[in-house]
């Protein structure tokens, strides 16, 4: 499986992004594909994940009513919509997906069999 993230760049504080993850290879209704960041200096943390092919979705809290997660399954991409972003938010992006992910394991890159490229999202204040 292969995935490529996209859609980064600078933007204003409050403005908005979208990222896209497209993934390619054998994947199927079980694949969970998972967006995590990493700060400059600092540990790459969870932002949001839908469960498989859509049943569920998670966010962290930071960015619970900011970001929104959707994916279109035939076409094995996912989005990530960050609106009203911060100077926070800065960090660079990446898409990571699993066959055999547990959703207790969600949230926890090192459970991830596959990674993108990352993308730059960096937000001025």
């Amino acid at each position: 499986v292969q995935l490529q993230a996209s859609g980064g760049g600078l933007v204003q504080s409050g403005g908005s992004l979208r990222l896209s993850c497209a993934a390619s290879g054998r994947t199927s209704s079980s694949f969970t594909i998972t967006w995590f960041r990493q700060a400059p200096g600092k540990e790459r943390e969870f932002v949001a994940a839908f469960w498989r092919s859509g049943s569920r979705t998670y966010y962290t809290d930071s960015v619970k009513g900011r970001f929104t997660i959707s994916r279109d399954n035939a076409k094995n991409t996912v989005w990530l919509q960050m609106n009203s972003l911060k100077p926070e938010d800065t960090a660079v992006y990446y898409c990571a997906g699993s066959h055999t992910l547990i959703q207790s394991s969600i949230t926890t890159a090192g459970q991830y069999d596959y990674w993108g490229q990352g993308t730059q999202v960096t937000v001025s204040s």
